[in-house]
């Protein structure tokens, strides 16, 4: 018996950049196979993020060979007749179709889920939108920076302040967004395993991003007055704002929450003498006394290293904690040992490949396979369809592949 759960499942991914496509990846790292579908000459966009100015410079094509990792490339233009047929062809015996083509772009290929229901009716229909399947703002593109970061006020309740709010770091609406399409489609491949029927699955980038909001958000929709909330979250407050070093790094504080901890805190700052101040004596004292006490501890921690605060911080057993940098977390012995990233199997790739976050004991993953080139795979899944390689010439020549 096979080690991956989804052996044999097929998979279309008819989508581009992350949200979408990820949750494609997800399977295939569970032993599908995945058939990502791109436009001849052109593919995905997302192929050409990682060699532009704004992120992180690197020697190999970093963001694709982790998303785009443990699949098959078809180059299929669907502006074609025969392009549209050849993937009506692979719908009829696919599992899983996923997609996060805009709705007037799936409106003018007729390509939503009741054009081509027919087609497959057992298959998985996953449809991955901005700001979901109805609606005034259905049929708008975006990012998951716009839909689910700025959209939703996640943007606006996680600065600093009075700072401007922060930009999203790329994909990270996206990733939580293919987990959760992900989740939708096994979930309707268990009702298709139960019932034998087949099913249309949802979601959106505007939906995840209120959804990681909710904590805070849920108040909004019971009538929730949000201006104390506010003018506390405007200020800087040991237990909730980073506290600064002298080599610009930062601590976060929100783990010490009891008396004994802030004791042991203020010892380790060699401040205890701020408890026989009766503004800091209790914690409501030091509520009232905020800014004070706050100005006092970022003072004394901007004399000293990070290092210097670590080993006291530990030698006092306070449970303060450095805010990390991401190049630290190459090394961190916590992400290597729970495989958090893993080591590909073609070195190539140039280092570790970080996964998915979701794990089965006794179902191991896939190790990652290099991102595939543009229509790497064409002849491959072309002739298994039964098309001769004369028909396939004549499809390049012609623009189909």
């Amino acid at each position: 018996m096979s080690d991956s759960l989804f052996d044999g499942l097929k998979v279309l991914d008819v989508g581009s950049w992350i949200a979408g496509p990820v949750a494609g990846t997800i399977l295939a790292d569970y032993g599908a196979d995945v058939i990502k579908i791109e436009m001849p000459g052109l593919g995905d966009a997302y192929r050409n993020l990682s060699g532009m100015a704004i992120v992180p410079q690197a020697s190999t094509n970093y963001m694709w060979d982790m998303d785009a990792r443990n699949k098959q490339s078809l180059s299929l233009n669907l502006k074609t007749e025969e392009g549209i047929k050849i993937l009506h062809r692979l719908i009829e015996q696919c599992d899983v179709y996923i997609t996060n083509q805009p709705f007037p772009l799936r409106d003018r290929l007729n390509l939503n889920y009741q054009d081509i229901k027919s087609l497959n009716p057992s298959m998985i229909y996953a449809s991955l939108s901005a700001y979901g399947e109805a609606g005034p703002d259905k049929d708008r593109e975006s990012f998951d920076l716009v839909a689910y970061w700025a959209r939703t006020g996640l943007a606006d309740l996680v600065r600093d302040g009075d700072a401007f709010p922060a930009p999203a770091l790329p994909g990270m609406g996206d990733h939580p967004s293919a987990v959760t399409l992900y989740a939708s489609i096994v979930t309707a491949l268990l009702k298709r395993e139960r019932t034998g029927e087949g099913a249309m699955v949802h979601t959106s980038l505007l939906a995840n991003g209120l959804w990681s909001a909710s904590c805070i958000a849920q108040a909004a929709f019971v009538g929730g007055d949000y201006s104390q909330y506010r003018e506390l979250a405007s200020k800087r407050r040991f237990s909730r704002t980073m506290l600064g070093t002298a080599d610009e790094r930062y601590f976060i504080m929100s783990m010490v929450r009891t008396p004994e901890e802030v004791v042991s805190l203020l010892a380790s700052l060699g401040l205890s003498g701020l408890l026989q101040d009766e503004r800091f004596q209790t914690p409501e004292t030091r509520f009232t006394n905020n800014d004070l006490f706050y100005d006092a501890l970022q003072a004394r921690m901007l004399m000293e290293p990070a290092a210097h605060w670590q080993r006291q911080f530990e030698h006092h057993k306070v449970p303060a904690y450095l805010v990390g940098r991401i190049e630290e977390m190459v090394d961190d012995p916590q992400v290597l040992v729970n495989k958090m990233a893993v080591a590909p199997n073609d070195p190539s790739i140039g280092g570790h490949i970080i996964s998915h976050p979701i794990n089965i004991e006794g179902m191991p993953k896939k190790g990652p396979e290099k991102a595939p080139s543009l229509g790497e795979h064409n002849a491959e899944i072309l002739s298994a369809l039964g098309f001769s390689a004369d028909q396939l010439d004549k499809w390049q020549r012609d623009g189909v592949i």
